[in-house]
């Protein structure tokens, strides 16, 4: 969440950026360590509401968003993010002056500029809803090799929390 900017109220999930709240560790095959940020750069261009636009909206069609992607991926029109990290070697995070592990916090791109991954399309719509969106649960402590855990505390409490929850909302 962006407040007090002029960037206003996504026109939807298409046209709008996502960051990784969280700073993530790498590990190289090495052993040598970075922490990692995430940017998901929408490729459709920033759009946004105006502020009665958006109450008239959500007041008609709470769903507007998903239906927007919906159509957006049967119209083969499909949206798309491009992938880039930062890259902070372990011996800067020690140093920096603001934590790695404040999610209000950001790393200056000036600093640490962003690395093109690849890009996340989004190129079909779920055949059933409920068992590919409304079921789906993921746990932040499934890494993948070369991504560990850290001392964030906000993380280490999800950890915990979300397969908990997930149990709760879905059953073992």
């Amino acid at each position: 969440t962006i407040l007090m900017s002029d960037r206003g109220i996504p026109l939807s999930f298409r046209h709008m950026h996502g960051f990784g709240s969280h700073t993530f560790k790498w590990v190289n095959a090495a052993g040598e360590v970075f922490f990692v940020k995430y940017h998901f750069k929408t490729n459709q261009g920033i759009k946004n509401l105006e502020s009665q636009l958006a109450e008239e909206i959500a007041g008609k069609n709470p769903d507007f968003h998903i239906e927007d992607l919906h159509n957006a991926i049967e119209n083969q029109e499909f949206p798309s993010w491009t992938l880039s990290v930062q890259i902070i070697p372990y011996a800067d995070a020690l140093t920096m002056k603001e934590t790695l592990f404040d999610v209000t916090k950001t790393v200056h791109q000036q600093e640490y500029p962003l690395i093109e991954v690849g890009m996340i399309i989004l190129n079909r719509n779920p055949e059933n809803y409920f068992a590919e969106v409304e079921q789906i649960t993921f746990s932040q402590g499934n890494f993948v090799p070369g991504i560990e855990s850290y001392p964030d505390q906000l993380f280490q409490e999800r950890l915990l929390a979300h397969e908990d929850a997930h149990c709760t909302r879905v059953g073992s």
